[in-house]
């Protein structure tokens, strides 16, 4: 028989991190350990600033989103909520005109985990709040593990009520296609694999990150047009759409399908799309 070990939880996350400002902010804004906490709240997360200004306060992680502009202000709590922080997350996420507000504590207390659930219900869908307790593992003798729990989360259903009732036909059309595309994609275990599940809605594109900062991956649809585009969107980085132009017949032939190459050479961004002529108003195909 297989000898099994217990799971034991570290209570005493200083005992990890002895300070919050000076260990758990600069741990957490690693590549890797940032790429956890976006696997758990299922986005991509790109930083900015580390003790970010926010006039005579700092916020500890100012972020983006990878591949939009929503902004993403964090506040790191490694003991149980209290009314302080709380007052804090609105101070910043209004001096950051953040999009999406992330607050990592210890413990959450039931009237703080109230609290987040009130104001995801209260504002609109362009808001979004999160309360993640972090917990570390060990099993015997190894080294510890890292877990974030969601205990609060953006309510997207009642979001999308709200939204669904101002929105136009077109706008509805969009977001009834990303409902389809998402749960269609996502049966496939590779693509899964690959890419963070986003969140529909009644823009006419969809944004995936691959890793880097200078690009990413964004699907398109195009209502006028009847027309569907999948593009490697590269942000400002002429020297890199270039140096994948010179190896054009290469790609194209390895992939088996012909691109459209936009350099765009009077914006900073370039693009490399294939577009795909549909009838977007026919559900059936």
């Amino acid at each position: 028989m297989v000898n099994l070990s217990k799971l034991e939880e570290i209570k005493n996350l200083r005992t990890v991190w002895p300070k919050e400002a000076s260990d758990f902010t600069p741990w957490l804004a690693d590549d890797d350990n940032i790429t956890l906490l976006g696997d758990a709240i299922g986005m991509d997360i790109t930083i900015i600033e580390r003790e970010s200004t926010v006039g005579d306060f700092n916020v500890d992680i100012f972020a983006t989103e990878t591949g939009t502009d929503r902004k993403i202000i964090i506040e790191n709590q490694l003991e149980e909520t209290n009314h302080d922080h709380l007052g804090k997350l609105s101070t910043y996420a209004s001096g950051k005109s953040a999009d999406v507000i992330i607050w990592i504590i210890e413990h959450a207390r039931e009237e703080h985990r109230a609290a987040i659930e009130w104001l995801n219900n209260h504002t609109d869908e362009k808001i979004d709040f999160f309360l993640c307790e972090i917990k570390i593992y060990k099993i015997g003798k190894s080294e510890p593990a890292v877990k974030f729990e969601i205990v609060e989360k953006p309510n997207d259903w009642t979001k999308e009520v709200k939204k669904n009732d101002s929105a136009n036909e077109t706008q509805l059309q969009r977001y009834e296609y990303w409902v389809a595309f998402k749960e269609y994609a996502f049966q496939n275990n590779s693509f899964s694999k690959i890419f963070n599940r986003r969140k529909p809605s009644h823009d006419h594109w969809m944004n995936f990150s691959i890793g880097s900062s200078a690009c990413h991956i964004a699907v398109s649809q195009i209502q006028k047009r009847d027309e569907l585009d999948v593009e490697l969107y590269i942000n400002e980085d002429k020297e890199l759409f270039h140096s994948l132009l010179q190896h054009k017949e290469r790609i194209e032939n390895e992939i088996g399908l012909t691109f459209d190459w936009r350099e765009l050479p009077e914006r900073k961004a370039s693009r490399i799309i294939i577009e795909k002529k549909v009838h977007l108003s026919d559900k059936n195909k």
